[in-house]
């Protein structure tokens, strides 16, 4: 099941960038277009929390893309952290396994209602969309088809209490039949028509993520590496819309 979402708040622009400087430039030059933005590895390493901090201060929501992937206490203790920081929506990987997504989503929960804060989404990362089946049985020695697998993590991480998966949109269909209930899917691996997919290999453009029942998209270099910025968001936002059900 969906959750009623306008279409700019559909959208989540990757700040994948070198420096807090263009991070904080982008987020004033898109803030009023997008819902949120994602704050991922490369930035966080290089200025951590404070970046965060300072992007939300500026009036906006933050997807913390860290992918907590650890023992159950370590995982429950960052989540905690991840809740005190402000972020709307984090996420870990479905292949810590059950006791660890429950360690996560019950420390944001307990962390969100004792410091007063909105309880952020908890999302779990089911197979990254830069793998395939012949990479999942090559690389994982996982011999169940990766639409299986993305489908067992996905059920699996709905019983540890998680609020929805990161998936792949082409896994989006299989995943509304598999998994009932209020459950949210992310999807990167999203790339409008006029943009490569560079390292991605399941791919969908905007309007297709969507209109399959995506919640959320995630998009970045297609918007990054785009002379207008602006004007490449205005037209995913449109073609979101174009989509809408």
């Amino acid at each position: 099941m969906t959750i009623s979402i306008a279409p700019k708040d559909r959208l989540i622009i990757a700040l994948d960038l070198e420096s807090d400087r263009e991070a904080l430039a982008l987020v004033e030059e898109l803030r009023g277009v997008v819902g949120m933005f994602k704050v991922g590895h490369q930035l966080f390493t290089a200025y951590g929390p404070d970046i965060v901090r300072r992007i939300i201060e500026k009036g906006v929501r933050v997807f913390l893309d860290l992918k907590y992937h650890d023992i159950p206490n370590t995982v429950a203790t960052a989540s905690a952290e991840a809740v005190k920081l402000g972020v709307s929506i984090f996420n870990v990987h479905a292949l810590g396994g059950m006791d660890m997504m429950k360690a996560a989503a019950g420390a944001a929960r307990e962390t969100a209602d004792k410091q007063g804060l909105q309880r952020p989404l908890v999302l779990a990362v089911t197979i990254l969309t830069s793998m395939d089946d012949l990479a999942l049985r090559r690389d994982l020695k996982i011999n169940r088809s990766l639409r299986r697998e993305v489908s067992h993590l996905a059920k699996l991480a709905q019983r540890a209490g998680m609020s929805g998966v990161v998936a792949s949109p082409q896994e989006i269909k299989m995943l509304r039949k598999s998994v009932r209930g209020s459950f949210v899917i992310l999807t990167p691996g999203v790339r409008p028509t006029w943009a490569g997919k560079d390292d991605q290999k399941r791919v969908m453009t905007p309007g297709e993520a969507t209109s399959c029942g995506a919640d959320y998209i995630v998009i970045g270099r297609p918007v990054l590496k785009a002379a207008d910025r602006q004007a490449a968001v205005e037209k995913i936002v449109g073609e979101i819309e174009q989509h809408a059900c």
